[in-house]
């Protein structure tokens, strides 16, 4: 199985990770609007999340307006805003300041339908994570915010430092085993800075009949139906992604750490 889709050129609206094909639940798809475009789209049978990479945009969803959304230059100067976008509706996006509009469209399969709202940037959690050589800033968009909101969605971004490694220690949510692993499928989109550089991508499991490594490019994304799945920045160049997830059992997010690191856990509290 291939969990990479390398980066490709977007005009328009491009769909990257189909829900109910590549994936049984996540999808991704990706929107570049040049000076003034408008793209109209359907969510069917999933509900979106749209997520303003860079630029302005305003957004109508079954007839809401939500205008002038988007105040960054790119994804690693600032918090995004959003739109939630349920299911069996239709959305119109137009780029709303004069220059380029990047987002990304990432989407769950659901049944429950709720009413479209924004993540405003200041809305946006966030989170530094880690010690020593494995932190990163996390910024929750739809996360606890989005209970009794959304169906099945999990939105967020993961920004690792640079010569870090995030989403670590190696943790996984393939196996439905109350209360101490929740089972949800995951989709990262990724953006490097400078774009010239790159990361790496580490999956496997723990006998390691999946053991994979990907070099991580501007624009690729990785699909995640199992297994444990770190990513490292190489020295010089930060490593964003946008990450998705989804599963038939709730939205919680209990991960389950590779055991085999469990004593990085005692090393937190001696540098404290």
């Amino acid at each position: 199985m291939e969990y990479l889709y390398p980066s490709k050129e977007v005009k328009g609206y491009s769909q990257v990770v189909k829900a109910g094909k590549d994936m049984e639940f996540c999808g991704l798809g990706l929107l570049k609007l040049n000076a003034n475009e408008v793209c109209s789209l359907k969510t069917n049978d999933e509900e979106a999340a749209l997520v303003v990479l860079s630029g302005k945009c305003n957004v109508v969803v079954n007839g809401k307006e939500f205008i002038g959304l988007g105040e960054r230059k790119d994804v690693f100067s600032g918090n995004p805003a959003s739109v939630y976008i349920p299911i069996q509706s239709s959305f119109k996006v137009e780029e709303a300041q004069g220059f380029v509009l990047e987002a990304a469209v990432v989407s769950a399969k659901a049944e429950k339908k709720f009413e479209p709202f924004v993540v405003m940037p200041k809305e946006v959690v966030c989170d530094h994570r880690g010690i020593l050589n494995y932190q990163r800033d996390v910024r929750d968009i739809i996360v606890a915010n989005g209970e009794g909101k959304v169906h099945r969605i999990v939105v967020g971004e993961t920004i690792s430092c640079p010569g870090q490694w995030s989403s670590y220690p190696s943790h996984k949510h393939d196996d439905y085993n109350p209360p101490y692993e929740a089972k949800m499928e995951e989709v990262y989109y990724f953006k490097i800075k400078p774009e010239e550089g790159f990361g790496v991508q580490v999956m496997y499991n723990d006998d390691l009949s999946l053991r994979k490594a990907y070099m991580l490019k501007d624009g690729d994304a990785v699909i995640i139906p199992e297994g444990y799945h770190p990513v490292a920045a190489a020295p010089g160049f930060q490593v964003y992604y946008l990450w998705v997830m989804a599963g038939d059992y709730g939205r919680k997010l209990v991960p389950k750490d590779d055991p085999k690191l469990a004593w990085l856990s005692n090393v937190a509290p001696l540098l404290k």
